[in-house]
């Protein structure tokens, strides 16, 4: 087996993508989004559903959450692809399948996937392996992160054009990073070609969250620090709209994680809903 088949994504972009496979498979219809396959990149084995993780009931705050995120991503793009724009960057895509799964949509678009070399090339060999491919508008961008190398560089050295308009996504990221390495971030972001849009999601701290879901909140925290990586970094909306101000952004929009649950899940008869404290920026150059 070679080294890149050795290699694997980490804890998070699994549990995401096994979560948004679950609400398939154990949530009623209406389905917020329909997306299996991150698990069939992932394989987990016939027993996944009865990791404590993905127990249903538990976990189904989350498991909304996630869906509701990738959902606001989603109808963001069809948005940015009928204004005219080209260009979609995924900042730390992890095991993100818009690519497979939205061909209508992709097919408009150049896209770009950045995350560490690791990762990447898993997904390069099981996206081959599934017959799913690479096709010549999915660009996988390794960045090797840890050792500080420039995400902007490498972005343009695989075909990006920073000087046309570009949607670029950074969700479940920021909490894992400095407030520094954010703003730096930010400021990179905030250079590329006027019109550009960002998302970015951010945690609240939990003096913020709702109380009931706090104890989830804790949980979360805590199975982050013991895979080894700890949530470091959570923002008040207003500090992350200060943030984004200062780092050039033209228009700086605060998008409550409860407006997703009143878009998405209000006519719900099952009750799910998503759990607070993940909010999201939504800022324009």
């Amino acid at each position: 087996m070679t080294h890149e088949q050795t290699e694997q994504p980490d804890n998070t972009a699994v549990r995401t993508a096994l979560w948004r496979a679950m609400h398939l498979q154990c949530d009623p219809h209406p389905h917020v989004i329909e997306d299996e396959i991150g698990l069939q990149l992932v394989a987990p084995g016939d027993g996944w559903r009865d990791r404590p993780d993905m127990n249903p009931q538990a976990t189904s705050g989350f498991r909304a959450a996630i869906v509701a995120r990738a959902r606001f991503v989603e109808d963001l793009i069809a948005e940015q692809a009928d204004r005219g724009v080209t260009q979609y960057v995924i900042l730390g895509a992890g095991l993100d399948t818009f690519a497979q799964r939205r061909p209508d949509l992709a097919s408009r678009l150049q896209i770009f996937e950045i995350d560490q070399p690791g990762t990447q090339a898993w997904k390069r060999h099981r996206l081959v392996e599934l017959g799913y491919g690479i096709p010549d508008r999915l660009h996988l961008v390794p960045v090797d992160f840890e050792a500080g190398a420039s995400w902007p560089e490498q972005l343009s050295a695989a075909g990006f054009d920073p000087g046309r308009q570009a949607v670029i996504v950074s969700t479940g990221v920021t909490m894992y990073l400095t407030r520094h390495a954010t703003a730096a971030t930010l400021r990179q972001i905030a250079g590329l070609a006027p019109g550009s849009t960002l998302a970015m999601t951010f945690l609240l701290p939990a003096e913020l969250v709702d109380d009931a879901d706090r104890l989830g909140l804790r949980s979360s925290q805590e199975g982050a620090r013991t895979s080894g990586t700890p949530f470091i970094s959570f923002y008040t909306p207003q500090e992350m709209l200060t943030l984004a101000r200062e780092a050039g952004f033209k228009d700086a929009r605060h998008v409550p994680g409860t407006s997703l649950a009143e878009r998405y899940f209000a006519d719900r008869t099952d009750g799910l809903r998503p759990s607070s404290g993940e909010d999201f920026l939504l800022a324009t150059t």
